[in-house]
């Protein structure tokens, strides 16, 4: 099935970008470590954002289906440009804080389903993901 998202050059170095199916929206802004004001997400960090999102739905999907409650969940993301150019992400580290209600064997099996996230099968090899 294919989503339709329509992004908008606003102005300044911004974009809205609008979801089809739902309307919702949300803007991004050039990093000031690339000219521009950081005012909001950049492209790069909705990159990021993806990953963490997509890793933690996957697991929660996971802890539904099996009755445990996962509300609280969180997953941190830093993203690490390239040194060199092009200018492209280089890595990811990424920290899992999940509930402290789960077993040893609840914890590995779904830190393990993130490998299963549609992000991260996309990524590029060159992408370094660093879990801690």
């Amino acid at each position: 099935m294919a989503t339709k998202i329509n992004c908008t050059y606003t102005s300044d170095n911004q974009t809205e970008l609008t979801h089809g199916p739902t309307g919702a929206r949300i803007a991004t802004d050039l990093p000031p470590d690339n000219g521009g004001k950081g005012r909001t997400f950049s492209p790069t960090d909705l990159f990021a954002s993806a990953l963490a999102s997509c890793a933690l739905t996957i697991m929660g999907k996971i802890a539904q289906r099996d009755g445990v409650d996962f509300s609280g969940a969180q997953i941190e993301v830093e993203k690490e440009m390239s040194a060199e150019p092009p200018r492209r992400v280089a890595m990811f580290r990424l920290k899992a804080k999940l509930p402290p209600s789960l077993t040893g064997r609840q914890r590995e099996k779904y830190l393990a389903s993130i490998k299963t996230c549609p992000v991260h099968l996309s990524l590029h090899p060159d992408i370094k993901v660093v879990w801690e």
